[in-house]
């Protein structure tokens, strides 16, 4: 039976496609965004997540951790010592302030399918469905394509979330199986991109353009990042970019449509749980007036843009 490692499956989403959604999160991703808002979905393995302000220094987990990572100093706080963690997860069930969380979990198909079915009524009467997310899901695509199969038989509405950071026979192996695929694009320019977000774009563009030519049904979607994709001439060359793909499509672009989000801080208390650096600490999020001037630079470049 086929099984995978994942970190979230979010009832009742609205905004990871139309309707009423179940969005189920596998963990790892290929980039490394310097603002995720998903941090605890970027490493493949499991995380053990610690918010210190919830800490009550009980010593609970100290009693079950064989490791160390678990600790009192001789002040009776409690200690966690990342680098001596073995993530088994021990701890979380013995902390009962929720300090500790775990980020991860190992389930099979069957698993994952019987949870979102259990919200399957929801998504048909709201003409909703089944969101496949991440980090990035074909960074397990044995089991992504398996799920969306699963879900597919269903009679589940599918869609998948993707960097296109993947072997094209992912994405090409996915195509019967996904009503709707929403596509990251955080910057046309290979080398601002790798700065952005670690790796280039050259793979993630050729993927997209071999993507949309086979008239599959696509969301763009521009996070948009203050000192990273913010201007207009930037927005509004995403915007003339997706207008070209829709230029060779015998829809003429019908299917393809963009959407501006904004960059926001919530993720956070995410990086400090997972030991992590926040680099976007210093960034404020756009305001609703200039997420709509950026939208009306991609209606100029010839394709309409949403704004949340």
């Amino acid at each position: 039976m086929t099984k995978g490692v994942v970190f979230n499956i979010q009832r009742f989403s609205i905004h990871d496609g139309p309707g009423i959604r179940t969005t189920v999160f596998l963990k790892g991703c290929p980039l490394r965004c310097f603002w995720c808002h998903n941090p605890e979905g970027l490493r493949p393995a499991i995380d053990i997540q610690f918010n210190p302000s919830r800490c009550i220094d009980c010593g609970a987990c100290v009693a079950v951790c064989t490791t160390g990572a678990q600790s009192m100093d001789g002040a009776g706080r409690h200690v966690y010592q990342r680098d001596l963690c073995q993530r088994c997860g021990a701890c979380v069930p013995e902390c009962f302030s929720g300090a500790l969380q775990i980020a991860g979990r190992e389930m099979t198909t069957d698993e994952v399918l019987a949870e979102v079915l259990a919200d399957k009524a929801f998504g048909k009467t709201s003409g909703g469905g089944v969101t496949l997310s991440g980090g990035e899901p074909f960074l397990q695509p044995v089991f992504a394509l398996d799920l969306l199969a699963a879900f597919r038989a269903a009679g589940l509405h599918t869609a998948v979330e993707t960097t296109t950071q993947t072997l094209w026979k992912h994405l090409e192996a996915a195509l019967p199986l996904v009503d709707l695929f929403m596509v990251d694009i955080k910057h046309l320019d290979p080398e601002q991109h790798r700065a952005a977000t670690g790796v280039s774009n050259r793979l993630i563009l050729a993927n997209i353009r071999r993507l949309a030519a086979t008239g599959a049904t696509i969301i763009f979607r521009v996070p948009v990042i203050p000192t990273v994709n913010d201007t207009s001439d930037l927005i509004g060359a995403i915007g003339a970019f997706v207008r070209e793909l829709g230029e060779t499509r015998a829809d003429g672009g019908a299917g393809l449509s963009l959407e501006l989000l904004p960059f926001h801080q919530l993720a956070s208390d995410k990086y400090t749980s997972l030991g992590l650096s926040y680099e976007a600490a210093h960034l404020r999020p756009p305001d609703k007036a200039r997420m709509s001037s950026l939208a009306v630079a991609a209606g100029a470049a010839g394709v309409a843009a949403k704004s949340r």
